[in-house]
C-alpha cells in the first residue's frame, strides 16, 4: 500500500448499511489459470441400511487428499502511549524508546486448519478464513513424504467462506467430488482434518441438517446452505474434508456452534457443489460473479399467502423494484411473488438467492410468478451486481502490479499539521510538514527510523506543504533511496535530522 493522506487521527467515523439483494464481493490474489482436472462423481449413495464394521477403505481412499495447512500473519498493535513519554527525567534514563512510546509494534501469529487435494496438479480447496490476511501459507501433505510446499493464493470468496490454493506439484492424490445436493439427513459421513495440530485425525458422524442458514457466519452479503453434521469438528479442522461412505467429498468444514469452543456436535460445512462453483469461476477467470435481479424480497406465512391469494406458503415476495434493473426491465412488480425459476420451485428468498447466484451475469433465465392470484411466466436477463452493493470492485491480481512504483513510503500514513494536532504534539508553528500518523513496524521508513508523530519537512530536498504534497513529492521520487528530513520531539525541545529510507520494494 502507498503512503496515505488523511485528516489528523481521531476525527472520523464511518457507518455501514445492507441491503437484501443478491450479491458477491471477492478478493483475487492470482490471476487466471488453466482448469484443472477434478473428478466428480454424481452417482447416488446406496442407502441399504447395513452393520458396517469398519470404514477402514473409505478413509484409504479419501485421507491422502487431506493436507495440512500453516499459514503465519502479522499482527500490527498501537500500544498506549505512556503518560511520562515526554518527562526529561524519564528520557534521562530511557531515551526515545521506553516501554508505553506509543510506537506501534508487530508480531507473528501462526494458524492452523486443513485443505483438501482436488486435481492430481496442485489445486487444494480449503475455507477463506483459513488463509485470510496470511504473509504466508505452508501446505504439508499427509503420505509418507511428510513434504511440505509453499502455496499461492489463487483467489478467495469471503461470501462462501471459500479458497483456492495452488502448490507446485503433481500426481497428487485428488478426491472424488460428490452431487452433494443427493445428499439427505441420516446419510454417514465422516470428517477429516487436522484438529488442535494433533496430525490427521477422522469423526464420523450423520447429516443433521441441509440447507442450514441465517446465521450471518459469512457477513450481511454471504451465502449460506451449511451442511450440519455431529461428526466431531474442532479447530484446525477448518478447510478440511466431509466425505460419504463411498469416500467422495461432500463438504468443506467450517465452523461450529459451541460454548466452550470445542465440538459438542453441531458442526457446519459448505456444500461441494456451491465451492465447486465459486472453485471453477475463480480459476477459470480470476474472479467470482453472480447473478442479480435488483429486488427486495422476503419470506411467505399464512397471513401473507392468503392476502395474495396463494396456493400456499412457498415463493420470495417482491418488497421493491430498484430502478434499471434487470428486475425493472423485464417487468417485475412489487407484490409479485416468484415461486420458481427455470423451473426450479422458489421455496422462499433465499432459495432465491442462492439459485440466483449460481447463474452468471447476462445469463437468461425465466421466472414464473403470481401477481393478484393470476400466474405469469417472465423471461430476464440477468445483472451484475453494482460496486455499491458489494459487488465485483475490479480488483487487479498481483501478478499485474506494476513494480516499478516508489516503495520507500509505503506503510506509512501521514497528516495535515492542524492546529490540534500542533496543540496536542507541541509541534511549534515555524515547524511546516506531514505529522506522521501511522508507520508499519515492517516497513523500509521504520527500518530507516521514521517514527509515529515525526514531521517529514522535506523529501528529496523538496519542502513538503501538506500531507497532500507529501504524496505527490512520494511518487515523484526516483532511485533507490529517498532523502527524509523531518522535524522530531525530543523532551521539551525538538530539531530536525536526514533520514535515507529504501526505495526498493521489501521482500
Amino acid at each position: 500500500m502507498k503512503i496515505i493522506a488523511r485528516p489528523f487521527a481521531g476525527f472520523l467515523s464511518a457507518v455501514a448499511g445492507s441491503l437484501l439483494v443478491v450479491a458477491v464481493f471477492h478478493f483475487t490474489l492470482w490471476g487466471k489459470d488453466a482448469p484443472p482436472n477434478i473428478k466428480v462423481s454424481t452417482t447416488p449413495l446406496v442407502r441399504d441400511v447395513k452393520l458396517g464394521t469398519s470404514f477402514a477403505p473409505v478413509v484409504k481412499k479419501a485421507a491422502p487428499s487431506v493436507v495440512n495447512i500453516y499459514s503465519t500473519r502479522t499482527i500490527r498493535e498501537q500500544p498506549m502511549r505512556n503518560p511520562f513519554h515526554d518527562n526529561p527525567m524519564f528520557r534521562q534514563f530511557f531515551g526515545d524508546q521506553f516501554p508505553g512510546d506509543g510506537q506501534p509494534r508487530s508480531r507473528k501469529e501462526q494458524g492452523l486448519g486443513s485443505g483438501v487435494i482436488i486435481s492430481p496438479d496442485g489445486y487444494i480447496l480449503t475455507a477463506n478464513h483459513v488463509v485470510n490476511g496470511a504473509d504466508e501459507i505452508k501446505v504439508g501433505i499427509a503420505d509418507d513424504t511428510k513434504k511440505e510446499y509453499t502455496a499461492k493464493v489463487i483467489g478467495t470468496d469471503p461470501q462462501t467462506d471459500v479458497a483456492v490454493l495452488k502448490i507446485d506439484a503433481t500426481g497428487l492424490p485428488a478426491v472424488t467430488l460428490a452431487d452433494s445436493d443427493q445428499l439427505e439427513i441420516g446419510d454417514v459421513v465422516l470428517a477429516i482434518g487436522n484438529p488442535f495440530g494433533v496430525g490427521q485425525t477422522v469423526t464420523m458422524g450423520i447429516v443433521s441438517g441441509l440447507g442450514r442458514h441465517g446465521y450471518g457466519i459469512n457477513g450481511v452479503n454471504g451465502y449460506e446452505n451449511f451442511i450440519q453434521t455431529d461428526a466431531a469438528i474442532n479447530p484446525g479442522n477448518s478447510g478440511g474434508a466431509l466425505i460419504d461412505a463411498e469416500g467422495r467429498l461432500v463438504g468443506i468444514n467450517t465452523w461450529i456452534a459451541s460454548r466452550s469452543g470445542g465440538n459438542e456436535g453441531v458442526g457446519f460445512a459448505v456444500p461441494i457443489n456451491m465451492a465447486r462453483r465459486s472453485v471453477e469461476r475463480l480459476i477459470s477467470g480470476g474472479s467470482v460473479m453472480r447473478g442479480y435481479l435488483g429486488i427486495t424480497m422476503q419470506d411467505v406465512d399464512a397471513n401473507l399467502a392468503k392476502q395474495f391469494s396463494l396456493p400456499d406458503e412457498n415463493g420470495a415476495l417482491v418488497n421493491d423494484v430498484m430502478p434499471g434493473t434487470p428486475a425493472e426491465k423485464a417487468g417485475i412488480k412489487s407484490g409479485d411473488v416468484i415461486v420458481a425459476f427455470n423451473g426450479k420451485p422458489i421455496a422462499d428468498s433465499h432459495s432465491l438467492q442462492l439459485t440466483v447466484s449460481e447463474k452468471s451475469p447476462g445469463s437468461s433465465a425465466t421466472l414464473k410468478l403470481i401477481r393478484n392470484g393470476v400466474p405469469k411466466t417472465i423471461s430476464i436477463t440477468l445483472g451484475e451486481l453494482p460496486k455499491q452493493f458489494g459487488g465485483n470492485p475490479g480488483q487487479q491480481n498481483d501478478s499485474q502490479t506494476d513494480t516499478s512504483k516508489t516503495d520507500a513510503l509505503d506503510g506509512v500514513t501521514v497528516a495535515d499539521l492542524d492546529r490540534d494536532a500542533r496543540q496536542e504534539l507541541k509541534i511549534p508553528t515555524y515547524v511546516q510538514g506531514a505529522l506522521v500518523d501511522e508507520v508499519d513496524a515492517d516497513s523500509n521508513a521504520a527500518g530507516a527510523g521514521l517514527q509515529k508523530d515525526d514531521v517529514i519537512v522535506e523529501i528529496n530536498r523538496q519542502p513538503v506543504n501538506d500531507a497532500d504534497s507529501a504524496v505527490k513529492l512520494c511518487e515523484q521520487a526516483k532511485g533507490d533511496q529517498i532523502l527524509l528530513k523531518i522535524w522530531r520531539r525530543s523532551g521539551e525541545r525538538g530539531g530536525t535530522h536526514y533520514l535515507s529510507v529504501d526505495n526498493t520494494r521489501k521482500k
